[in-house]
């Protein structure tokens, strides 16, 4: 096993490093999702776990509980969306992707 061998162990180990990184980043990662002007709000974590809800008063009416359904879904979807936005992209590797198959990975 030559430098090549070594090459590829070094390419892998990065990419393992900055795949644990990205990880990281998205469970520390919020989004904020709003739908009806700010009558429904919800706070989703980067593993989209729903964090907070708030839903003003207003907007319950119990003659439309399916409205309020909706709002919760928008509100939901507009964060997820956000969440999608500030994910961070799988790094380029200089050469393409290293065949970690002979590391177990």
């Amino acid at each position: 096993m030559g430098t090549g061998f070594a090459k590829k162990k070094k390419q892998a180990k990065m990419l393992q490093e900055q795949l644990s990184q990205m990880h990281t980043k998205m469970q520390q990662a919020e989004a904020i999702g709003t739908a009806g002007n700010g009558l429904v709000t919800l706070t989703l974590t980067g593993e989209h776990d729903l964090k907070s809800i708030n839903i003003k008063p207003e907007c319950v009416d119990p003659e439309d509980v399916e409205g309020l359904q909706d709002l919760i879904k928008a509100a939901y979807k507009d964060a997820k969306n956000k969440l999608q936005s500030q994910s961070p992209k799988m790094p380029d590797m200089p050469g393409g992707m290293p065949d970690l198959s002979m590391f177990g990975l």
